[in-house]
């Protein structure tokens, strides 16, 4: 049996998640926007699913819009405070997901609009500092676009903090909570933020499927036009069964959001632990493996000749797999933008293994067994 070590890539479909989605791709087939019985039984799922999301993070139910996913629900953020508020000034970081980096940079030729990167530190988190001093500098309009939970490293930004000093310089704030949603407690209401998106497949979910919080006190247009759906925020016919499966993913996964942590953070300290008592691995645990971290992740640098694709493929041949950072590069494996930023020897080569309350202890000592043939 396969053992799956790349849960931050995409998690298995949990049962209960399966089962609550099977009767929308049969049975209730309805169009949502239909009037008739068949479509007000498919509109009242999507309804009870929004109400699940929103209660999730603490928000009302207006302010959620569903999208394909967590890749459009950023780019809606961060395109239509362009747009739709007047943003003059985009303020992100140098190591954020592919979608939130390239969507940024897509505004780099527009001489109206200026891109600000905040420094980071070794850990890869954002200095609050140099913010402060970015946001103080300049009063034009500004979205600062920062990631909860980095997806190839774990770390954490203290978007606490960041909405904090968004306030204080009128600033919108987005972030991109894919890799913590369902993971670590977020509500909106406690603190400053105008988007937050999350995604489906992280958390047990399905595919192709995630939201965009928008806060009540703004207004934006639609990215995408059409006939008007998701109370005329977001176009195009909703992918009811999906839907139904990311209000049930992320209901289970705040109800067992302190069990699974648990089991998860002891499974990845056993696997630290690991690593560190065997005298024929010469590892690093890149990022801020040990101080505010996200759980499910750990980013680890091995000392030798093999490259990190041949790593990978070994792994994959002996039956385990794991990445070697984001897996929305459309499969390449190559230097990581993120390591390279916070500054990894290039003698290291770097594996996520990222895990989820379905992984053990039997299957981390495989691992450990594996690494030792292969290096």
């Amino acid at each position: 049996m396969r053992i799956y070590f790349d849960n931050a890539a995409t998690t298995p479909i949990s049962d209960h998640v399966f089962q609550g989605m099977v009767p929308y791709l049969k049975g209730n087939y309805g169009n949502p926007s239909s009037t008739h019985q068949e479509g007000r039984t498919a509109r009242a799922a999507i309804e009870c699913a929004r109400r699940q999301v929103a209660k999730s993070i603490g928000a009302s139910n207006a302010e959620i819009v569903f999208t394909s996913g967590g890749t459009e629900a950023n780019n809606m953020a961060i395109k239509c405070a362009v747009w739709d508020l007047g943003v003059t000034r985009i303020i992100s970081s140098p190591i954020e997901h592919s979608c939130v980096y390239n969507a940024t940079k897509r505004f780099q030729s527009d001489k109206e609009i200026e891109i600000c990167y905040v420094n980071i530190d070794s850990s890869g988190r954002a200095d609050l500092n140099h913010l402060e001093q970015l946001l103080g500098n300049d009063d034009q309009p500004t979205l600062v676009t920062l990631m909860h939970g980095n997806n190839e490293i774990g770390t954490l930004n203290d978007i606490e903090k960041i909405g904090t000093l968004c306030k204080t310089y009128g600033a919108y704030f987005h972030t991109d909570t894919v890799q913590t949603i369902g993971h670590i407690p977020i509500m909106v209401d406690s603190f400053y933020v105008t988007f937050l998106s999350g995604s489906g497949h992280k958390l047990h979910g399905p595919k192709g499927v995630g939201f965009l919080y928008i806060n009540k006190d703004i207004q934006i247009n639609p990215l995408i036009d059409g006939g008007g759906q998701e109370r005329k925020m977001r176009s195009g016919t909703e992918n009811v069964a999906s839907v139904v499966g990311i209000g049930l993913a992320l209901e289970d996964a705040i109800k067992h959001i302190d069990e699974r942590k648990d089991q998860i953070l002891a499974l990845r300290q056993y696997f630290m632990d690991q690593l560190r008592a065997s005298k024929k691995l010469d590892v690093i645990f890149n990022g801020d493996a040990e101080g505010t971290y996200l759980f499910t992740v750990l980013s680890v640098g091995f000392k030798t000749n093999c490259d990190v694709g041949m790593l990978l493929f070994k792994l994959d041949l002996k039956g385990i797999s794991a990445s070697g950072g984001s897996a929305c590069n459309s499969g390449a494996v190559g230097q990581s933008r993120v390591l390279g930023h916070i500054g990894v020897e290039d003698q290291y080569q770097s594996v996520r293994f990222s895990f989820s309350h379905f992984n053990t202890k039997t299957e981390v000592d495989q691992v450990i067994e594996t690494l030792h043939q292969i290096l």
